[in-house]
Protein backbone atom coordinates (compact mmCIF):
# COMPACT_ATOMS: atom_id res chain seq x y z
CA UNK A 1 0.00 0.00 0.00
CA UNK A 2 1.39 3.39 -0.96
CA UNK A 3 1.15 6.41 1.29
CA UNK A 4 -1.59 8.85 0.36
CA UNK A 5 -0.22 12.02 -1.25
CA UNK A 6 -1.46 15.22 0.35
CA UNK A 7 -1.15 18.28 -1.87
CA UNK A 8 0.44 21.36 -0.28
CA UNK A 9 -1.64 24.52 0.10
CA UNK A 10 -1.36 26.84 -2.89
CA UNK A 11 -0.12 30.24 -1.71
CA UNK A 12 0.01 33.24 -4.04
CA UNK A 13 2.37 36.08 -3.14
CA UNK A 14 1.73 39.45 -4.80
CA UNK A 15 4.79 41.57 -4.04
CA UNK A 16 7.98 43.21 -5.27
CA UNK A 17 11.28 41.50 -5.99
CA UNK A 18 14.25 42.10 -3.67
CA UNK A 19 17.51 41.61 -5.56
CA UNK A 20 19.37 40.82 -2.33
CA UNK A 21 16.97 38.01 -1.42
CA UNK A 22 16.08 39.17 2.08
CA UNK A 23 12.56 40.54 1.64
CA UNK A 24 9.69 40.72 -0.84
CA UNK A 25 8.95 37.85 -3.20
CA UNK A 26 12.17 36.08 -2.24
CA UNK A 27 11.38 36.06 1.49
CA UNK A 28 7.82 34.96 0.71
CA UNK A 29 8.91 31.99 -1.42
CA UNK A 30 11.34 30.84 1.28
CA UNK A 31 8.72 31.18 4.01
CA UNK A 32 5.96 29.44 2.08
CA UNK A 33 8.27 26.59 1.09
CA UNK A 34 9.71 26.05 4.58
CA UNK A 35 6.18 25.94 6.04
CA UNK A 36 5.06 23.32 3.53
CA UNK A 37 3.19 25.44 1.00
CA UNK A 38 3.40 25.67 -2.79
CA UNK A 39 4.57 29.18 -3.68
CA UNK A 40 3.27 31.12 -6.67
CA UNK A 41 4.04 34.75 -7.46
CA UNK A 42 2.73 37.85 -9.15
CA UNK A 43 5.65 40.29 -9.18
CA UNK A 44 4.57 43.93 -8.97
CA UNK A 45 7.91 45.75 -8.95
CA UNK A 46 11.60 45.09 -9.37
CA UNK A 47 13.95 46.68 -6.88
CA UNK A 48 17.71 47.04 -6.75
CA UNK A 49 18.48 46.78 -3.06
CA UNK A 50 20.70 45.25 -0.43
CA UNK A 51 21.07 45.45 3.34
CA UNK A 52 22.02 49.14 3.10
CA UNK A 53 18.97 50.32 1.18
CA UNK A 54 17.00 50.53 -2.06
CA UNK A 55 18.79 52.18 -4.98
CA UNK A 56 16.23 51.77 -7.77
CA UNK A 57 12.59 50.71 -8.16
CA UNK A 58 10.66 49.94 -11.34
CA UNK A 59 6.99 49.03 -11.16
CA UNK A 60 5.66 46.58 -13.72
CA UNK A 61 2.59 47.48 -15.76
CA UNK A 62 -0.77 46.73 -14.21
CA UNK A 63 -1.57 44.58 -17.25
CA UNK A 64 1.49 42.41 -16.60
CA UNK A 65 0.54 41.98 -12.96
CA UNK A 66 -3.00 41.04 -14.01
CA UNK A 67 -1.63 38.50 -16.50
CA UNK A 68 0.43 36.84 -13.75
CA UNK A 69 -2.58 36.70 -11.46
CA UNK A 70 -4.80 35.21 -14.18
CA UNK A 71 -2.16 32.61 -15.07
CA UNK A 72 -2.05 31.35 -11.47
CA UNK A 73 -5.73 31.66 -10.56
CA UNK A 74 -7.16 30.20 -13.78
CA UNK A 75 -4.97 27.08 -13.82
CA UNK A 76 -3.50 26.11 -10.45
CA UNK A 77 -5.91 27.86 -8.11
CA UNK A 78 -5.17 29.30 -4.69
CA UNK A 79 -5.74 28.47 -1.02
CA UNK A 80 -4.44 31.77 0.42
CA UNK A 81 -2.98 35.07 -0.78
CA UNK A 82 -0.32 37.36 0.64
CA UNK A 83 -0.08 40.93 -0.66
CA UNK A 84 3.04 43.01 -0.11
CA UNK A 85 4.62 45.85 -2.08
CA UNK A 86 2.33 47.00 -4.91
CA UNK A 87 4.21 49.78 -6.69
CA UNK A 88 1.36 51.89 -8.10
CA UNK A 89 -2.33 52.68 -7.55
CA UNK A 90 -3.18 51.01 -10.88
CA UNK A 91 -1.61 47.77 -9.65
CA UNK A 92 -3.41 48.04 -6.31
CA UNK A 93 -6.76 48.43 -8.04
CA UNK A 94 -6.24 45.65 -10.56
CA UNK A 95 -5.17 43.31 -7.75
CA UNK A 96 -8.39 44.19 -5.93
CA UNK A 97 -10.38 43.52 -9.12
CA UNK A 98 -8.92 40.02 -9.40
CA UNK A 99 -9.20 39.13 -5.72
CA UNK A 100 -12.80 40.25 -5.24
CA UNK A 101 -14.00 36.93 -6.63
CA UNK A 102 -11.88 34.79 -4.32
CA UNK A 103 -13.04 33.05 -1.16
CA UNK A 104 -9.49 32.21 -0.01
CA UNK A 105 -8.05 34.18 2.95
CA UNK A 106 -6.03 37.27 1.99
CA UNK A 107 -3.26 38.67 4.18
CA UNK A 108 -2.32 42.26 3.31
CA UNK A 109 1.02 43.66 4.45
CA UNK A 110 0.70 47.39 3.57
CA UNK A 111 4.33 47.96 2.60
CA UNK A 112 5.12 51.69 2.52
CA UNK A 113 8.73 51.97 3.67
CA UNK A 114 11.55 49.41 3.55
CA UNK A 115 13.49 48.35 6.65
CA UNK A 116 16.30 50.68 5.57
CA UNK A 117 13.89 53.64 5.29
CA UNK A 118 13.26 53.81 1.52
CA UNK A 119 9.74 54.91 0.50
CA UNK A 120 7.99 52.13 -1.46
CA UNK A 121 4.45 53.54 -1.79
CA UNK A 122 3.31 57.04 -2.72
CA UNK A 123 0.15 58.75 -1.44
CA UNK A 124 -2.02 57.60 -4.36
CA UNK A 125 -0.98 53.99 -3.84
CA UNK A 126 -1.71 54.22 -0.11
CA UNK A 127 -5.14 55.65 -0.95
CA UNK A 128 -5.82 52.57 -3.11
CA UNK A 129 -5.09 50.31 -0.12
CA UNK A 130 -8.69 50.82 1.08
CA UNK A 131 -10.12 48.26 -1.33
CA UNK A 132 -7.53 45.66 -0.39
CA UNK A 133 -8.02 46.15 3.35
CA UNK A 134 -11.76 45.61 2.90
CA UNK A 135 -11.07 42.27 1.16
CA UNK A 136 -8.37 41.04 3.54
CA UNK A 137 -8.86 38.60 6.40
CA UNK A 138 -6.01 40.51 8.06
CA UNK A 139 -3.95 43.65 7.46
CA UNK A 140 -0.52 43.71 9.14
CA UNK A 141 0.74 47.30 9.61
CA UNK A 142 3.77 48.25 11.67
CA UNK A 143 3.69 51.39 13.82
CA UNK A 144 4.30 54.03 11.08
CA UNK A 145 2.06 52.16 8.61
CA UNK A 146 -0.81 52.05 11.09
CA UNK A 147 -0.43 55.79 11.61
CA UNK A 148 -0.43 56.40 7.84
CA UNK A 149 -3.63 54.36 7.54
CA UNK A 150 -5.37 56.63 10.03
CA UNK A 151 -4.54 54.93 13.32
CA UNK A 152 -6.49 52.47 15.44
CA UNK A 153 -9.60 54.64 15.63
CA UNK A 154 -10.06 54.93 11.86
CA UNK A 155 -9.31 51.22 11.36
CA UNK A 156 -12.03 50.44 13.90
CA UNK A 157 -14.52 52.73 12.18
CA UNK A 158 -13.87 50.89 8.91
CA UNK A 159 -14.30 47.49 10.63
CA UNK A 160 -10.93 46.29 9.36
CA UNK A 161 -9.26 43.37 11.18
CA UNK A 162 -5.58 44.06 11.67
CA UNK A 163 -2.44 42.96 13.48
CA UNK A 164 -0.67 45.99 14.94
CA UNK A 165 2.99 44.98 14.94
CA UNK A 166 5.11 46.47 17.71
CA UNK A 167 8.61 45.74 16.46
CA UNK A 168 9.26 49.43 15.74
CA UNK A 169 8.51 50.51 19.29
CA UNK A 170 11.13 50.94 21.99
CA UNK A 171 11.60 48.69 24.97
CA UNK A 172 12.79 45.22 26.01
CA UNK A 173 9.66 43.46 24.76
CA UNK A 174 7.72 43.31 21.50
CA UNK A 175 3.93 43.42 21.64
CA UNK A 176 1.66 42.59 18.71
CA UNK A 177 -2.10 43.22 18.94
CA UNK A 178 -4.82 41.45 16.94
CA UNK A 179 -7.81 43.77 16.63
CA UNK A 180 -11.03 42.40 15.10
CA UNK A 181 -14.47 44.02 14.88
CA UNK A 182 -16.72 43.10 17.81
CA UNK A 183 -14.15 40.71 19.34
CA UNK A 184 -11.80 41.06 22.33
CA UNK A 185 -8.28 42.21 21.49
CA UNK A 186 -5.63 39.46 21.54
CA UNK A 187 -2.08 40.39 22.55
CA UNK A 188 1.22 38.55 22.06
CA UNK A 189 4.29 39.73 23.95
CA UNK A 190 7.85 38.39 23.75
CA UNK A 191 11.35 39.47 24.65
CA UNK A 192 12.84 41.66 21.96
CA UNK A 193 15.53 40.06 19.79
CA UNK A 194 18.24 42.72 19.61
CA UNK A 195 19.75 42.27 16.16
CA UNK A 196 20.43 44.23 13.00
CA UNK A 197 19.23 41.25 10.93
CA UNK A 198 15.63 42.30 10.49
CA UNK A 199 15.40 42.62 6.69
CA UNK A 200 12.17 40.99 5.54
CA UNK A 201 10.49 40.49 8.93
CA UNK A 202 7.15 41.90 7.77
CA UNK A 203 7.19 39.91 4.52
CA UNK A 204 8.07 36.74 6.40
CA UNK A 205 5.38 37.17 9.04
CA UNK A 206 2.58 37.95 6.60
CA UNK A 207 3.45 35.16 4.16
CA UNK A 208 3.72 32.72 7.09
CA UNK A 209 0.23 33.70 8.29
CA UNK A 210 -1.12 33.21 4.74
CA UNK A 211 0.54 29.81 4.41
CA UNK A 212 -0.74 28.56 7.76
CA UNK A 213 -4.27 29.78 7.03
CA UNK A 214 -4.02 28.05 3.65
CA UNK A 215 -3.27 24.86 5.58
CA UNK A 216 -6.46 25.33 7.60
CA UNK A 217 -5.30 27.12 10.75
CA UNK A 218 -7.52 29.68 12.42
CA UNK A 219 -6.39 33.30 12.22
CA UNK A 220 -5.26 33.35 15.85
CA UNK A 221 -3.33 30.07 15.58
CA UNK A 222 -1.76 31.16 12.29
CA UNK A 223 -0.51 34.39 13.85
CA UNK A 224 0.94 32.55 16.86
CA UNK A 225 2.85 30.04 14.73
CA UNK A 226 3.92 32.70 12.20
CA UNK A 227 5.37 34.83 15.01
CA UNK A 228 7.32 31.82 16.30
CA UNK A 229 8.59 31.09 12.80
CA UNK A 230 9.70 34.69 12.26
CA UNK A 231 11.53 34.80 15.58
CA UNK A 232 13.26 31.50 14.89
CA UNK A 233 14.56 32.53 11.45
CA UNK A 234 15.61 35.91 12.84
CA UNK A 235 17.79 34.12 15.39
CA UNK A 236 19.22 31.98 12.57
CA UNK A 237 20.36 34.98 10.48
CA UNK A 238 23.50 34.12 8.46
CA UNK A 239 25.14 37.49 9.19
CA UNK A 240 25.25 38.75 5.60
CA UNK A 241 25.60 42.41 4.66
CA UNK A 242 26.73 45.55 6.41
CA UNK A 243 23.27 46.95 7.17
CA UNK A 244 19.88 45.42 7.97
CA UNK A 245 20.79 41.83 7.20
CA UNK A 246 18.54 39.00 5.96
CA UNK A 247 17.16 36.26 8.15
CA UNK A 248 17.90 32.54 8.07
CA UNK A 249 14.81 30.92 6.56
CA UNK A 250 16.86 27.92 5.48
CA UNK A 251 17.54 26.97 9.10
CA UNK A 252 13.89 26.48 10.05
CA UNK A 253 13.53 22.81 9.15
CA UNK A 254 16.82 21.70 10.73
CA UNK A 255 15.91 23.74 13.79
CA UNK A 256 12.62 21.86 14.14
CA UNK A 257 14.33 18.51 13.72
CA UNK A 258 16.93 19.43 16.32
Amino acid sequence: MTAQHIAPPRILSIAGSDSSGGAGIQADIKTITMLGGYAMTAITSITAQNTLGVTKVEALSADMVAAQLDACLDDIGVDAVKIGMLGSPDIANIVADRLERLEAPIIFDPVMVSTSGSVLADEDTVAAFERLMSLAALTTPNVPELEALGGSQKMALRHIPYLAKGGDMEGPTVMDRLVQPDLPEIVWEDERIFTRHTHGTGCTLSSAIATLMGKGSTLEDAISEARDFTRQVMLAAPGFGAGHGPMGHQAYQSGREG
